[in-house]
């Protein structure tokens, strides 16, 4: 990245101490229009130590603040110079830096806000933030078990057992609940947004495609989000709410149990088109799956939005499987499970269908 921050101290600390940070009250909420007239921290308590990741538009790192192990997202906006003139073709790229610009800050205001509005053992922590264009940073607390996607790569026996299935589902369809309570929509869930801390609680985190669920109505034509995990409304830039979670928890649901990521022979291109035009989810082989497993996940990639569970329902459901486990019971016969999916899709052509789209379908275009 391209920016210079003036420091105190030597280099090897890293320490940027002529910030300073917005540190996030503890029960206090506050709106989304995040801005530096809170209280201001001096930022030579934060020190900022190596990058362990990096996203779409940002780099991670390890560092501390005040004392506390914290993971520091920095995002880097473009500059944009002089005034942008409508009639003037020479402005087209700064048009286009100014177009980056705006959606890097509005995420930025919308993942610290709705952060800073949200406590819960099962969502991650926003310890501060920052603004100061052209950097961004957004100060959470730092979970040293990486994400979800990570621990899923580097499994060795795949898939887990069913009763860490039900654990981690719980943990995350917990998480969701209370996010759904509080009226937010993330919008982009998914094993890589999912953070596991020492103890291996996961966490719900990266919240920068997130909305209001009363402002769903206004981003119909916005997909923001990832191909892969996102509801068939989404892709078909229909009306939506906060029942997208619910389809993209169903797969991630569905990889838990059988080890590999949903449509994993497909590209993003091919899984608009699977999922968009064919209405297509994958299959269920072999006998791994029990039953009412099978259901819960069907219930929740249902076609029809208003049949897929609440998360409160989902995580009832994964009790009384985590309640059967415990005594020794299987998951048969079938716990009754909100919602009916049986004629929104037929899986018995599936596999076909998916290879038909593997071998026709071009292997270009959208990315992750």
């Amino acid at each position: 990245m391209k920016f210079s921050i003036k420091t105190k101290g030597s280099d090897r600390d890293r320490c940027y101490g002529s910030m300073k940070v917005v540190p996030m009250p503890e029960k206090k909420k506050i709106d989304l229009d995040f801005t530096t007239t809170q209280r201001e921290v001096d930022l030579s308590e934060l020190f900022i130590g190596l990058k362990f990741a990096r996203g779409a538009d940002s780099e991670i790192y390890r560092g501390t603040y005040d004392g506390e192990q914290v993971a520091v997202k920095i995002i880097q906006l473009p500059e944009v110079q002089g005034k942008l003139e409508d009639d003037d073709d020479d402005d087209d790229e700064e048009k286009g830096q100014q177009v980056i610009r705006d959606r890097l800050w509005k995420q930025f205001k919308y993942e610290a806000g709705f952060l800073s509005r949200l406590r819960h053992k099962n969502v991650v922590k926003l310890v501060a933030a920052y603004e100061k264009p052209p950097v961004l940073m957004v100060v959470t607390e730092y979970l040293a078990g990486g994400s979800l996607r990570s621990y899923l790569n580097q499994l060795i026996i795949k898939p887990v057992s069913l009763a860490k299935v039900i654990d981690m589902a719980l943990d995350i369809a917990r998480g969701m609940e209370y996010i759904h309570s509080e009226g937010i929509v993330h919008r982009d869930l998914k094993p890589e947004n999912i953070l596991i801390d020492e103890e291996f609680n996961l966490k719900v985190a990266d919240f920068g495609v997130s909305c209001k669920e009363l402002d769903c109505v206004n981003l119909v034509k916005d997909n923001s989000g990832t191909y892969r995990w996102m509801a068939r409304e989404v892709i078909m830039g229909k009306p939506f709410n906060r029942k997208v979670d619910v389809y993209s928890f169903g797969l991630m649901l569905w990889e838990l149990v059988f080890g590999e990521v949903p449509f994993r022979d497909l590209t993003p291109l091919q899984v608009v088109y699977a999922v968009g035009t064919k209405n297509l989810r994958p299959g269920f082989p072999g006998k791994q799956c029990p039953r009412a497993m099978r259901v819960l996940i069907e219930s929740c990639w249902c076609l029809r939005p208003e049949k897929r569970p609440e998360f409160w329902q989902i995580v009832k459901v994964l009790e009384q499987f985590r309640g059967r486990l415990s005594r020794g019971e299987t998951l048969d016969p079938v716990i009754e499970v909100p919602g009916s999916c049986s004629d929104d899709h037929n899986n018995k052509h599936n596999h076909r269908r998916m290879h038909w789209i593997k071998v026709h379908m071009p292997k270009f275009g959208l990315s992750f």
